[in-house]
């Protein structure tokens, strides 16, 4: 089992950024955490990398749900989104698979949502193209 879906699109980097965040607030998904790991490698490492973003999305709907399952599962959450520069120009986005992620609980009303929350970030990987 994958612990992904992915895209590739051929737009460049900021407008893949706008149209993911874009197709994650149509599945009731916000961008709570962003982080910049090209400017993060660069600072803390020196390193040159190229544009790669992580984008912590949050469904508050869906959150409230898992954690009412599982008090725990916050050490899972958000669902992650990648944005990464590919070296032909074009842009890949990823989407952590819920249910891949949270197979090692086991908590059958979690499960429901995970696999919710699958179908949802699936749909915007999907409607990205």
């Amino acid at each position: 089992m994958s612990y992904y879906f992915s895209t590739t699109l051929s737009e460049d980097f900021d407008s893949a950024i706008e149209k993911v965040t874009e197709e994650l607030k149509k599945e009731g998904f916000g961008i709570l955490t962003e982080i910049d790991v090209k400017e993060t490698f660069k600072k803390k490492l020196d390193v040159d990398f190229r544009k790669y973003r992580i984008l912590g999305a949050c469904n508050p709907q869906m959150a409230y749900q898992a954690i009412q399952s599982e008090s725990r599962i916050g050490t899972m959450l958000p669902c992650n989104v990648i944005v990464q520069e590919l070296e032909n120009g074009r842009t890949e986005i990823s989407a952590v698979d819920p249910v891949a992620s949270m197979q090692a609980v086991e908590n059958n009303e979690l499960g429901s949502v995970a696999k919710e929350v699958r179908n949802k970030l699936k749909s915007v990987i999907q409607n990205l193209n």
